[in-house]
């Protein structure tokens, strides 16, 4: 065997040094502290994490760490501190406040349970554009969050490394449990939010996304200051340069549908659209992995390798083999890894302005037609709505798809008044005369529990037929209960399909969930309308 092949898992002695030269241990504000591991190597954080147990190795060669009860994100626990500069702007009807002294005792319990622990430092940048990205500093007590905040935000070059100094910061202390009569939270589980202090507290939730979604909501309070419209999708463009846009919750398909063999990724969740086109705000990807398979989502299982983590996924204890259909822990399985891990990426995370937008709505009742255009009008109407279902997992609680509305596809993420982001939408459509297409990936047939989920294969039908031009001399009829046009035809489309009632073996059933649904949306929007 080569001499410059390990024969032994590093060990405690002949890991890497702790904090290299450049960092100063002293800039953490914790005081006194263990053994810090700054800015690591995937690989590095990927040995750490197994040599304390958080995690271990996959078959694929990404590790898979669990997350214990708290497997999906904990909107109930989640606060914004009420802080003079920032009271008057942030939409308290939507945001749980917390006063500023409840925030200080919390931040400093979490900074006296951090000290004298083993820690892990990552620095990096929120957002590709250098004119509007923000440098983040994200603090855990676990390898395995280290390398998913290594996996999903930007990565600094040495040079950029070496003079980098965070505007934010995120202290994430997931075994510290907050006390609710002691320190003001709903559960032992709490993120905090100080837009005065660029501070971020995560804590009593092992749920990696929680770091990622708290900083989607700075970036959603921060980016509307400069004239950027922050938005919940995902992004790819076409050979021709062509950028489309797919917005949508959790489980929607953002992540799927924008891993098109035919078009390069720009980024999977999150971005922003500025007066000179689009930009990522993350620099990877954090997939639902629930019933994946190298034929149907191939570019998606391909980038589940070392360097990768998976999160919640049942795995063979001999073989090391993940067993992705499984849902014995949760449905709302996860994958975390660096963008460019998908092989046609946009590495730049950059695009024009886009071309096409796809409101992704997961339709619980079944209803609503695979694929349909908007007006302009109808465009900011759905969009305030937000339309979709819960599905299983993503939040605690959540074991079935239930009818959701959240606001502009991101509710529990907008620090702002919706309109404020409406507004923000129709001018950017208006400016650069984009339209806007309403894409079911939910149900149909019958609702959740007696219809099927739509068929991938033909959701992808639909939008290349969307993006390749192949529907603009199709003819589009109205739906007689929601007013949507639809195309008569599409190609790879039964024309069953594309009409939902058409799909019902009980239409008269269909016409009285439809009417229940339109409803329902009338009762959304009013909330938008009323003085």
């Amino acid at each position: 065997m080569s001499s410059s092949v390990p024969t032994a898992p590093p060990s405690k002695s002949n890991m890497p040094s702790a904090a290299p030269p450049m960092f100063a241990v002293a800039s953490l504000g914790l005081g006194h502290v263990g053994p810090v591991w700054a800015n690591l190597s995937s690989a590095a954080l990927s040995e750490h994490a197994v040599r304390r147990g958080e995690a271990y190795f996959t078959e694929l060669g990404a590790i898979v760490a669990f997350t214990g009860p708290r497997t999906g994100r904990s909107p109930n626990d989640k606060f914004t501190v009420r802080e003079p500069r920032v009271a008057d702007q942030i939409d308290w009807r939507a945001n749980r406040a917390m006063a500023p002294e409840v925030f200080a005792r919390l931040r400093d319990l979490v900074r006296s349970y951090l000290q004298n622990r083993e820690l892990f430092v990552f620095d990096g940048f929120v957002g590709a554009d250098e004119e509007f990205r923000v440098p983040l500093r994200v603090i855990t007590e676990k390898a395995w969050h280290s390398l998913f905040a290594r996996c999903l935000f930007l990565r600094p070059t040495p040079e950029q490394l070496s003079a980098f100094e965070p505007e934010w910061t995120v202290l994430h202390a997931c075994d510290f449990h907050a006390d609710p009569r002691r320190d003001g939270t709903n559960s032992e589980a709490c993120i905090a939010i100080s837009y005065e202090q660029k501070l971020v507290i995560v804590c009593g939730t092992h749920y990696a996304g929680e770091i990622k979604k708290a900083m989607f909501t700075v970036m959603n309070f921060l980016l509307p200051q400069r004239g950027v419209f922050p938005m919940h999708c995902s992004a790819n463009v076409g050979v021709a340069g062509d950028v489309a846009l797919f917005f949508g919750l959790s489980g929607t398909g953002k992540t799927t549908l924008s891993a098109d063999p035919e078009r390069r990724l720009i980024g999977d969740d999150e971005h922003g659209w500025s007066d000179r086109g689009i930009f990522n705000i993350e620099g990877g990807c954090y997939a639902k992995t629930i019933k994946l398979s190298p034929t149907g989502e191939p570019q998606i299982y391909n980038a589940l390798r070392f360097g990768c983590v998976l999160e919640n996924v049942v795995v063979d204890t001999t073989t090391r083999q993940p067993n992705f259909d499984s849902k014995q822990i949760t449905e709302n399985t996860r994958a975390a890894y660096p963008v460019d891990f998908i092989p046609q990426c946009e590495r730049s995370g950059m695009g024009g302005h886009p071309r096409n937008i796809f409101f992704l709505t997961c339709d619980a009742f079944g209803v609503l037609p695979p694929l349909a255009k908007l007006t302009p009008d109808q465009a900011v109407e759905y969009f305030l709505c937000g339309y979709t279902a819960k599905i299983p997992g993503t939040e605690v609680g959540v074991v079935e798809p239930q009818p959701e509305f959240s606001t502009c596809f991101a509710k529990p993420f907008l620090p702002l008044p919706p309109q404020r982001y409406a507004t923000m939408l129709k001018d950017k459509m208006e400016r650069h005369n984009t339209p806007v297409w309403l894409v079911n990936t939910g149900w149909t047939g019958g609702p959740y529990g007696i219809g099927q989920r739509m068929s991938l294969t033909q959701t992808r039908a639909l939008l290349r037929a969307a993006l390749t031009g192949q529907l603009d001399d199709v003819p589009f009829t109205p739906d007689p209960v929601f007013g949507l046009a639809i195309p008569a035809t599409c190609p790879g489309v039964p024309q069953e399909v594309l009409r939902p009632r058409d799909a019902w073996r009980d239409q008269a059933a269909y016409d009285a969930q439809a009417q229940q649904l339109a409803q329902r949306f009338q009762a959304e929007f009013q909330k938008f309308t009323s003085p």
